[in-house]
């Protein structure tokens, strides 16, 4: 008889740590594409400079989302 050595929770939290990176990914994805699109419409030196302070705060809360997503994996793999 094999033994469980995980508790369902565990799982529940290395599952869910890692849909939260995803969605942090996604974030840190689209400020790139946003970026690109400014970066190739050649906007002109105030406009891209709108544009970009508009993405950086964007892109840390995505990166933030991405890091904690990843320390919930960790976490549950540990405690697993």
């Amino acid at each position: 008889m094999e033994q469980q050595t995980s508790f369902p929770i565990f799982d529940l939290l290395i599952w869910a740590g890692a849909a939260i990176s995803l969605i942090g990914l996604a974030g840190l994805v689209w400020c790139i594409i946003r970026v690109a699109r400014a970066k190739r419409s050649q906007l002109d030196d105030d406009a891209m400079r709108a544009v970009l302070q508009s993405v950086v705060p964007l892109n840390l809360g995505a990166l933030f989302v991405s890091a904690f997503g990843l320390m919930l994996v960790v976490l549950g793999i540990f405690l697993g």
